[in-house]
């Protein structure tokens, strides 16, 4: 009997050693994965820090780009507004342009679809309806009506019944005739003139 537990004996020791070298080869296989993940880690976290700091860099850009865009259009959306409105000033006649643009530029305002409005007290208006009733409430800002200044003759004292010349009717495209009566009549008053008539 005494035979039969040694016998045993080795076999049970085998199997703990077996056991043991598992447990040991196991062990160093683990502590092997721990040393190379933290070997690994701060590399995969210094990628991820400076792939973050990419990004927000790009983010940051694209929002200066964004509003740089908006400035820009707001910029161009001013000149456009600027130049129709000058440009309507102009087609009505306003001699001083600029200072008329300077009163009126801030009650016009461009709508959703695009379109230039007046915002009055009485209401919204067209841009040229604005700007029109404006030109009529402001004579001012028209050329003067009266022709000559002081020492300019009346034109039925000029000589009797000739032509007289209007400053509005002289325009690009007039008949021939007209503009050599011009031409007779500027000769005419620039004789009398050094005449001294």
């Amino acid at each position: 009997m005494e035979q039969k537990s040694q016998d045993q004996t080795p076999e049970v020791s085998s199997q703990t050693q077996g056991e043991d070298w598992k447990n040991v080869v196991r062990s160093v296989i683990q502590e092997y994965v721990t040393v190379e993940r933290r070997q690994t880690e701060p590399a995969y976290k210094n990628e991820l820090v400076e792939e973050r700091r990419r990004r927000e860099s790009l983010e940051r850009r694209v929002n200066e780009l964004v509003e740089e865009n908006k400035r820009s259009r707001q910029m161009a959306e001013e000149t456009d507004r600027g130049a129709q409105i000058r440009a309507e000033l102009q087609r009505l006649g306003v001699a001083k342009i600029d200072l008329a643009f300077k009163i009126v530029k801030d009650e016009i305002v461009r709508t959703a679809e695009g379109a230039l409005m007046a915002k009055t007290a009485e209401g919204e208006r067209g841009l040229r309806e604005h700007l029109t009733s404006f030109v009529q409430e402001n004579p001012e800002f028209l050329p003067a009506r009266i022709a000559g200044g002081s020492g300019a003759l009346s034109p039925q004292r000029a000589g009797g019944g000739s032509y007289g010349v209007e400053l509005e009717r002289i325009h690009p495209g007039m008949s021939a005739d007209e503009l050599q009566r011009v031409r007779e009549h500027i000769s005419q008053v620039a004789a009398q003139s050094l005449r001294g008539e």
